[in-house]
């Protein structure tokens, strides 16, 4: 017995961990326009080393028991039919649709392309760059610029290695000095050139980079970890700009509802919830959707449910991982300073393999 139909918008972390808790009480449709699921924790990995090369696609075949997995671009939300319009003309109806379309990351963390052989064709060309460089520049001293430095130093210790943040020190969102510290003596230490306080721009020349004082740096491949933009351009061409705001991403209520929609959700990177982006708060938002959709579908029901209200993560454990056997891991400490842990809680939670194992399992793989 199936409640309604339930049309999921994007395949990331948040919208596969959503369309998996609810494929037993309705009839999900998982639209996305990738034909694999793409596991991001492992692309910058993936972007340095071959035979990482397809490790971060899963297929999506075992994913769903009952519902289905649409490949396709959606163009609009037609609330009025309350149908859901691919770019092939094709409409899908539902009772809620939830807007899951995550956020668009710079190379080497994106997934080029529709098909697995155009982003592997993307990752090699990756690959070949790093491998030849002399010199290699990383703009952004966050938690992927720091990973995407020590994954470059060690593939290829032979190149100069420079990373570039604005801020005066690496891993400032953390909240505490010695993540940032930790990460700097690192990086100082396998001969990579850190500078902080450093704005970077491209430069007038091609393969020249300048900082916030004139100075240039001539690097001959670069790449910008500053960042990610809200894939809700489709929404605001389709004429619902109203549900945005400034900064793109979706407005959402406290029951992570679009606000004045009843049957529109919005989870992960794509919505305005303020905390960290990273994957724990995409499937911990999702965990509370599917229970406020399950309460929706289920309101006149005698296993009515009341909605839950989503509680921002505002001290979460954040991993850093140097390469597969070194890193860091920020695990907060209620009422006092994160503690800081070293290789090997990074290597066994994440370094080594990257969360793949788990990822595989929850779209219904072996571990392998």
């Amino acid at each position: 017995m199936y409640d309604g139909d339930v049309v999921v918008i994007g395949g990331g972390y948040a919208g596969v961990r959503l369309a998996k808790r609810l494929d037993g009480l309705a009839r999900v449709a998982l639209v996305d326009r990738k034909e694999v699921f793409f596991h991001r924790v492992a692309s910058l990995r993936a972007g340095v080393r071959p035979e990482w090369t397809h490790t971060p696609f899963i297929p999506y075949d075992r994913l769903l028991g009952n519902g289905r997995v649409v490949a396709g671009k959606c163009v609009r939300i037609d609330t009025a039919e309350r149908q859901v319009v691919l770019a092939t003309g094709e409409r899908l109806p539902y009772d809620v649709v939830v807007i899951a379309t995550g956020a668009d990351y710079p190379e080497p963390a994106r997934f080029t392309g529709t098909t697995t052989e155009e982003a592997a064709k993307s990752f090699a060309e990756h690959q070949r760059n790093v491998a030849t460089a002399e010199h290699v520049l990383v703009v952004g001293g966050g938690p992927g610029g720091v990973e995407l430095s020590a994954e470059i130093r060690l593939a290829r210790p032979d190149a100069r290695v420079t990373l570039a943040h604005s801020g005066p020190a690496l891993l400032d969102s953390t909240g505490s000095t010695r993540p940032g510290r930790k990460a700097l003596a690192w990086l100082e230490s396998h001969d990579v050139e850190v500078r902080l306080d450093a704005f970077m721009s491209p430069g007038n020349d091609f393969g020249t980079y300048r900082d916030a004082r004139g100075a240039v740096l001539e690097a001959d491949l670069s790449f910008w970890a500053t960042g990610t933009t809200p894939n809700t351009l489709w929404l605001r061409l389709a004429g619902h700009g109203d549900w945005l705001n400034r900064d793109g991403h979706v407005k959402v209520d406290r029951t992570l509802r679009v606000e004045g929609r009843l049957d529109v959700f919005a989870v992960g990177d794509v919505n305005d919830v303020s905390e960290l982006k990273i994957t724990p708060a995409a499937l911990a938002q999702a965990d509370i959707a599917a229970h406020n959709i399950r309460a929706y579908l289920q309101s006149s029901g005698k296993h009515r449910k009341e909605p839950r209200f989503y509680r921002p993560i505002q001290r979460t454990p954040l991993i850093v991982p140097f390469g597969p056997a070194d890193g860091l891991t920020v695990l907060p400490v209620p009422g006092g300073e994160s503690a800081v842990l070293g290789s090997r809680t990074t290597t066994l939670a994440k370094a080594k393999t990257l969360m793949t194992p788990y990822m595989r399992r929850q779209l219904g793989y072996t571990a392998a």
